[in-house]
């Protein structure tokens, strides 16, 4: 026999009698007698409440075994999609089971499967190039599900490669990457992946700000000549991929766009929500008698909360008002500004997370959503 399934079944069995044991301890009768047994068998025969006392249970602990018990051939009731950070993967979960399903192969070689060994996912690698050359190490960071109306479709997954800048396209029908795609035009990203209402575009935000393109500028002219972008990726659900020529990107100010960003549903539909820190635009340079990144960064109170008119944006971008670079389509700052695409919002300094969430309530942290008619949004400070 496998051991998986005589792993599975040495676990039933334990399930079993614990459960039995409860039923002894809540109702104080005594448990049918199994074939073959004989009442009171000692612990070495497999005495429930015996063994539970020998090793310390308690009848929340049993409870908990059963509620994440999952016998071989039955379903978990949910998949939880996980990046896997440097292993450049995604993780799928069951719940309650908490078994890992599925490593799927993205952004880098999985040998246990040989994606990326000399077949087809040889290609699929080489569509995430930068520079001509097949990048074989990631950083996966924030899986997003397709949407249809604002809410989850389980059609497909999107995951970023935060180290890269890449996006990937995970199809639901089979759990296997489909597309790799990447612009030159940024350097690394972190407000990615999300996607809009309906799951027109697929969004991602550079991280640290760098002269577009990846052309060379002295730090020190960090205010005139690095910048950041967001990147609207658009995706045809029809053919499952991402159509780069019909994408387009709108450049931001020399702030750090940072963590999970969103767009808006409801009321806000409409607009993306990227926050951002550094307003003070420090580059560090300690031996240069700086303060270091992560003080001169911090210096200000508030920081800006990024709004993106993504609506006329795209007919920004579809009447011809932008400028290619590297291969993408940008909205230059000062046609954001005119166009009235790009807004600022205070916030509180260094803020992490914009989430809208399903619920249609969003936050920006960790903090409770409940349903309520108007999408609304609360700010959260990094400690």
């Amino acid at each position: 026999m496998h051991r998986t399934h005589i792993s599975n079944a040495l676990a039933l069995a334990v399930v079993l009698m614990f459960a039995a044991g409860v039923t002894l301890a809540c109702g104080g009768g005594t448990a049918p007698e199994a074939p073959g047994t004989t009442a009171g068998a000692s612990a070495g025969d497999g005495s429930i409440s015996e063994l539970m006392q020998a090793r310390g249970l308690t009848e929340a602990d049993v409870q908990a075994a059963l509620k994440t018990y999952m016998p071989t051939g039955k379903k978990d009731s949910y998949y939880i999609f996980a990046s896997g950070g440097h292993s450049g993967q995604m993780l799928v979960i069951g719940v309650p089971s908490m078994r890992i399903l599925k490593v799927v192969g993205v952004f880098t070689p999985e040998p246990w499967q040989g994606y990326g060994y000399g077949d087809q996912t040889d290609h699929l690698l080489m569509q995430g190039a930068r520079d001509g050359k097949m990048l074989t190490w990631g950083d996966t960071h924030h899986p997003a599900l397709s949407e249809t109306g604002g809410d989850y479709d389980g059609q497909f997954v999107f995951i970023n490669d935060k180290a890269n800048a890449r996006v990937a396209v995970i199809n639901l029908k089979d759990f296997v990457t489909t597309q790799i795609v990447a612009s030159e035009l940024i350097e690394n990203d972190h407000g990615a992946t999300f996607v809009t209402p309906n799951t027109e575009y697929v969004v991602e935000a550079a991280q640290y700000p760098a002269p577009l393109g990846g052309k060379y500028a002295p730090i020190e002219n960090w205010a005139d000549n690095y910048r950041g972008a967001v990147i609207f990726w658009k995706f045809d659900r029809d053919k499952g991929r991402i159509l780069p020529e019909k994408s387009f990107a709108v450049e931001v100010p020399p702030y750090m766009q940072r963590d999970i960003a969103d767009a808006g549903k409801l009321a806000s539909d409409g607009f993306v929500f990227v926050n951002s820190i550094d307003t003070e635009m420090a580059w560090g340079g300690n031996a240069e008698g700086n303060p270091p990144l992560e003080s001169g960064a911090s210096q200000n109170d508030m920081d800006y909360l990024h709004i993106i008119n993504w609506k006329a944006a795209e007919k920004v971008a579809a009447a011809g008002k932008t400028e290619t670079i590297a291969d993408m389509r940008v909205i230059r700052l000062q046609t954001a500004i005119d166009e009235g695409i790009l807004h600022f919002v205070g916030e509180p300094k260094s803020p992490t997370v914009s989430t809208f969430p399903p619920t249609e309530r969003a936050s920006s942290s960790a903090a409770s959503s409940t349903r309520t008619p108007r999408s609304t949004i609360s700010i959260k400070s990094r400690a």
